[in-house]
């Protein structure tokens, strides 16, 4: 999920063609990789690959509660996927943590995440959290936020004149005043294309790209220069995550957000355990603990604009700070992403950037 300091928009950002491509590498040699069985040992020592605002806090917490080590290495999600590639079938990493189902997804059909992963916290998912979980439970949610929502700067434009819809950004009244992050550079601007295609179909949503192109749309790389241009008033509508949109509306900014009524692409977070963890009940008393009221108290309150997302555990209500606003959220088939992502945004790159 993405903040708005300075470290968070940098650990945000990932090279999403080079991870695809990373992660598509794994499957000539998959199928061969069984997983194995923990040895029934002590727990000693968690290694955590994290991508998230307030995964130093959540480490904190958890080795406080239990008295196990935390070495955590708090990454952006494109070196992640290489560190996970790289180390393979013999990981040394137990547990990784970060925005979007489509590469946990692959990772999963690589065999390399430990499936019938089901820890005891698990029932304190609500409707939305049980729906987010994969058959074989392979990884596990633990929020949402939006991949794209529109936000406005409040100086420039009236609730009234923003557009409910996105097909309303083509007005030339918009004219040089939209940008958007790259989806080859910025993680969650990926699923926010795939959510427009998926809404309008793949070719109408080219189109609408396209028609974005031609009313002088800016594409910047990550949402902390999308962010900077809409507050100076450089452009007047911005699309990236809803996260960090609401961020900068509490810090202040002159911004609001709106939702298209015709929806936005769901981006959920989620964690799992490598099927060869070094620290297989470290691993699993870790994402328990996620899963838990404490986990979840520091999830939603010590991870700047990443704590501002949608819970899916029973109880819990999202940060003050995240308004309760109607939102029509749009699902994409995690496998269904994961198998068009590096065309569609070579697509992108070559027709809409370029």
């Amino acid at each position: 999920m993405a903040g708005l300091s300075p470290k968070r928009f940098g650990q945000k950002t990932l090279m999403v063609m080079a991870g695809a491509s990373l992660i598509a590498g794994c499957g000539t040699t998959a199928a061969a990789q069984p997983q194995t069985t923990a040895k029934s040992t002590k727990p000693t020592q968690l290694v955590l690959y994290s991508a998230q605002g307030y995964d130093q806090a959540e480490a904190t917490a958890f080795q406080k509660a239990t008295g196990i080590k935390v070495l955590l290495d708090d990454m952006s999600t494109g070196p992640l996927l290489a560190k996970v590639q790289a180390e393979g079938y013999h990981p040394k990493w137990d547990v990784i943590w970060f925005d979007g189902n489509g590469a946990m997804s692959s990772l999963d059909q690589n065999h390399m995440l430990l499936k019938n992963n089901l820890p005891p916290n698990a029932a304190n998912y609500n409707q939305l959290g049980t729906t987010l979980l994969p058959a074989d439970h392979s990884y596990l949610p633990t929020g949402i936020t939006a991949a794209g929502a529109i936000a406005y700067n409040t100086k420039y434009l009236k609730p009234s004149q923003v557009p409910t819809t996105w097909q309303g950004l083509l007005s030339p009244q918009f004219k040089g005043q939209i940008g958007m992050d790259n989806p080859a550079v910025s993680g969650p601007t990926y699923p926010l294309v795939a959510g427009i295609f998926k809404i309008m179909g793949t070719q109408q949503g080219q189109a609408f790209f396209s028609g974005l192109k031609n009313n002088g749309l800016h594409i910047y790389s990550t949402n902390g220069d999308t962010l900077q241009a809409l507050e100076t008033g450089a452009i007047k509508i911005a699309m990236f995550q809803d996260s960090a949109e609401w961020s900068a509306h509490q810090k202040g900014a002159p911004i609001n957000v709106a939702y298209p009524t015709n929806g936005v692409a769901m981006l959920p977070s989620d964690m799992a355990i490598a099927a060869n963890a070094p620290d297989m009940k470290a691993a699993k008393m870790f994402v328990n603990f996620v899963l838990s009221s404490a986990g979840q108290q520091v999830q939603q309150t010590q991870g700047g604009g990443d704590s501002l997302f949608v819970p899916v555990i029973k109880g819990e209500i999202p940060n003050p700070a995240r308004p309760n606003v109607p939102i029509n959220w749009i699902r994409i088939n995690p496998v269904w992403a994961g198998q068009h992502e590096t065309n569609w945004i070579t697509w992108f790159t070559n027709n809409i950037v370029q």
